[in-house]
C-alpha cells in the first residue's frame, strides 16, 4: 500500500514523501494514528496544492516584514515626557514604544517583541531592537522629548 506522510516518521521518511509500506502498518499504524494518509492521487494533488499555498502565504509574510523592518528602520519615533528636576518623570517601557509606533507609523507590533533590557529614563535617543518573526529584526530609533 502507498501512503503520502503527514508528519515525519523515524525510520521511514520525512513529512511529503510517499511511500510503499505493509498493509497492517499503513492502514493501523499510520493512517490510525494521523501520521499518514492513502495515496490516491486526489489526496496526493490536494496535499501539493496546499503546499504551494501555504509557501505563497510564507513568502507574503517575509515580503511584509521586510518592508515593516525598512520603514521602522528609516523612520524615529517620538515620544513626550514630562519633564522633572532630574530625566523625566517615570519611564518608557515596551508598551509606550508599541504604542507610539502605531499611532506614529501606522504599524501594530507586539510589546513582547521589543527587546529592552531596562526601561528608558533618559532624554534623547535610544536605539531598540525589535523582533519582527522569522528571524527578521529591526533597529528602532525612539527619541524621548521633554514637555514642561
Amino acid at each position: 500500500m502507498k501512503v503520502l506522510l503527514i508528519k515525519d516518521v523515524k525510520n521511514l521518511g520525512k513529512q511529503g514523501e510517499i511511500k510503499e509500506v505493509k498493509d497492517g502498518y499503513g492502514q493501523n499504524f499510520l493512517i490510525g494514528k494521523g501520521l499518514a494518509k492513502l495515496a490516491t492521487p486526489d489526496v496526493v494533488t490536494h496535499w501539493k496544492a496546499e503546499q504551494e499555498r501555504m509557501a505563497q502565504e510564507l513568502a507574503d509574510e517575509l515580503a511584509r516584514l521586510t518592508k515593516e523592518k525598512g520603514e521602522l528602520e528609516s523612520n524615529k519615533v517620538v515620544i513626550r515626557k514630562k519633564l522633572a528636576p532630574v530625566g523625566i518623570q517615570g519611564s518608557v517601557g515596551k508598551e509606550d514604544i508599541a504604542h507610539a509606533v502605531e499611532h506614529d507609523l501606522k504599524i501594530v507590533i507586539d510589546k513582547k517583541s521589543i527587546e529592552l533590557k531596562k526601561a528608558l529614563k533618559t532624554l534623547g535617543e535610544h536605539k531598540v531592537d525589535v523582533k519582527l518573526g522569522h528571524g527578521i529584526h529591526a533597529i528602532l530609533v525612539v527619541e524621548i522629548v521633554g514637555e514642561a
